[in-house]
C-alpha cells in the first residue's frame, strides 16, 4: 500500500506540504508555550511573542507561495544579484560589529545602531543577513555547477571563482555566526558531492573547512569556553554549561509522554532562549520521548521528500538546488538537536519551522517552497497536472502549471554523472 502511494504522480508534493506543515503547526504551538510566561512578564500580554511569530509565518507562507509559482529560470537569473547582496550584507556587519567592539574598548557608548550582533535594524524590522546567505550561495553554487558541466572535475575550474566567492562568504558569517557557517559549509559540500565533484577534491576542502572552522574557534575566546563547557557543563554549572544543564533537566523531567502542553517548569525563568535554541528540550519536557520522535519523524519524511525530488527531476539545476535544501535543513535540525542533547557542542542555529524567529522562518519556508514548485515539476507530475488541466482561477490562486518535461537548462549541461572519479 506504502509504495503505491509512493508511486502516485503528486507523491513528493504532498509529503513535502505535509510535513513542513505539521512541523510548522507545531513551531507555532510551542513557542506560544514556551514564551507565554515570559511575554507576560514584560508585556502583560501573553500573546505578545506569538503574534509576532504568527505575522512572520504569514510572510513566510506568502514567500513559499511566490517561490513555488517561479521557474528555475528565474531563480538561476537572480542567484548571482542574490549573492552580491549577501556578501555587501555580511561584510557590513562585519564592519559595524568591530565598530562597536572598538567603541566599547575606548569606553564609548556604541549603543545598538542600525547593527546589532548578527542582526540589521531597520526600523521595527530585525533580519539575519546570514540567513539570505544561505539561499543565496545555494542558488548561485548550483547554477555555477551546471554551467561547469563536465569541467567540474577540473581544479581549475572549480577555483575560479567558486571557492573565492564561497570561501569568502563562509569567513562573513563565520566571524559572528559559527553555526551558520557550518551549515554553509556542509550544504556547499553536499553540493559539490551531488554534483559528482571528484572525491579527492571533497577531501582536501572538508580539510580546509575543518582547518578554518578551528581557526574560528581559536579567534574566539569564548567559542573554545564552550566546548569545553560542552565536555564538562557540570564545572561550568554558573555560567557556559548552565543552559546545557537546564535542559537536561527538561529532558528528564519529560520522561516518555511529557508533563502536558503548556506544563513545562524549566521555562519559568530557568531555561534561558527555551523558545529558541533549546526549544527541543521544551518539546521534550513538554510532550517526551514520544513528542520528540514525532517530530523527528517529520524531519526524517521532508528529509526523504527533498531528496527524491533531487532524484526524480529531469532538470540538473532543480536536482542540485532540492539536494542542497535538505542538506541545509537536515544539517540544521542536525546541529540544533545534537546541542539539546549534548552530542555536540551547542552553536544557537534555530531548529527549522519550531525555533521562535522570524528571518529563519520566511527563508526556509521560501526554500520550501521552491521545493514544492520543483517537485511539481517531476516529469510524473508535471504530466498529470498538465493532464488535468486545472481552471485559470486556481492556476492564479495556488501555481501555474509546471513546464513540460525536460524543458529548461537541458542545453545547458548533461545529466550528473553516474560514476565518481577518486
Amino acid at each position: 500500500m506504502l509504495r503505491g502511494l509512493l508511486d502516485r504522480p503528486l507523491a513528493s508534493y504532498y509529503l513535502l506540504l505535509s510535513s513542513a506543515g505539521l512541523l510548522l503547526t507545531v513551531g507555532l504551538v510551542m513557542v506560544f508555550s514556551a514564551t507565554m510566561v515570559e511575554s507576560y512578564e514584560a508585556t502583560g500580554n501573553a500573546f505578545a511573542v506569538i503574534l509576532q511569530q504568527v505575522i512572520w509565518a504569514v510572510v513566510g507562507l506568502i514567500c513559499f507561495w511566490i517561490a513555488q509559482r517561479l521557474p528555475a529560470r528565474t531563480y538561476r537569473a537572480v542567484s548571482r544579484p542574490l549573492l552580491v547582496v549577501a556578501i555587501l550584507l555580511g561584510l557590513f556587519l562585519v564592519v559595524m560589529s568591530v565598530r562597536q567592539d572598538q567603541l566599547e574598548s575606548a569606553g564609548a557608548d556604541a549603543g545598538s545602531g542600525i547593527a546589532d550582533g548578527l542582526w540589521i535594524n531597520l526600523g521595527p524590522v530585525q533580519f539575519q543577513p546570514a540567513e539570505i546567505a544561505k539561499f543565496a550561495l545555494l542558488l548561485w553554487a548550483a547554477d555555477s555547477l551546471v554551467r561547469l558541466g563536465p569541467r567540474i572535475a577540473s581544479w581549475r575550474d572549480l577555483a575560479i571563482p567558486m571557492f573565492p566567492i564561497a570561501g569568502l562568504l563562509m569567513i562573513i558569517i563565520g566571524y559572528a555566526d559559527l553555526g551558520t557557517m557550518l551549515i554553509i559549509v556542509a550544504m556547499f559540500i553536499g553540493l559539490l558531492w551531488a554534483s559528482g565533484v571528484p572525491l579527492r577534491i571533497l577531501g582536501v576542502l572538508f580539510a580546509i573547512a575543518l582547518t578554518g572552522s578551528a581557526l574560528l574557534i581559536a579567534f574566539e575566546g569564548y567559542r573554545m569556553e564552550r566546548i569545553i563547557s560542552f565536555s564538562r557543563p557540570e564545572d561550568f554549572a554558573d555560567t557556559w554549561g548552565y543552559q546545557a544543564i537546564q535542559g537536561y533537566y527538561a529532558i528528564a523531567d519529560g520522561g516518555w509522554f511529557g508533563l502536558g502542553l503548556g506544563e513545562s517548569r524549566q521555562k519559568w525563568d530557568w531555561l534561558p532562549n527555551g523558545h529558541n535554541d533549546f526549544i527541543f528540550a521544551l518539546i521534550a519536557e513538554e510532550l517526551g520521548v514520544v513528542g520528540c520522535l514525532v517530530i523527528l519523524a517529520l524531519f526524517a519524511v521532508l528529509v526523504y521528500t527533498g531528496f527524491r525530488i533531487a532524484r526524480r527531476s529531469d532538470d540538473p539545476f532543480r536536482s542540485l538546488v532540492a539536494a542542497g535544501v535538505t542538506i541545509w535543513i537536515a544539517g540544521q535540525a542536525f546541529i540544533n538537536i545534537g546541542g539539546v542533547l549534548g552530542l555536540i557542542p551547542m552553536t544557537g542555529v534555530p531548529l527549522p519551522f519550531i525555533s521562535d524567529g522570524g528571518t529563519a522562518l520566511v527563508v526556509v519556508l521560501a526554500a520550501v517552497g521552491m521545493l514544492a514548485g520543483f517537485a511539481r515539476a517531476e516529469p510524473d507530475a508535471a504530466q498529470a497536472l498538465r493532464a488535468r488541466n486545472p481552471s485559470r482561477l486556481v492556476r492564479l490562486l495556488w501555481a501555474p502549471l509546471p513546464p513540460a518535461p525536460r524543458s529548461e537548462s537541458d542545453s545547458e549541461a548533461p545529466k550528473k554523472p553516474t560514476t565518481r572519479k577518486t
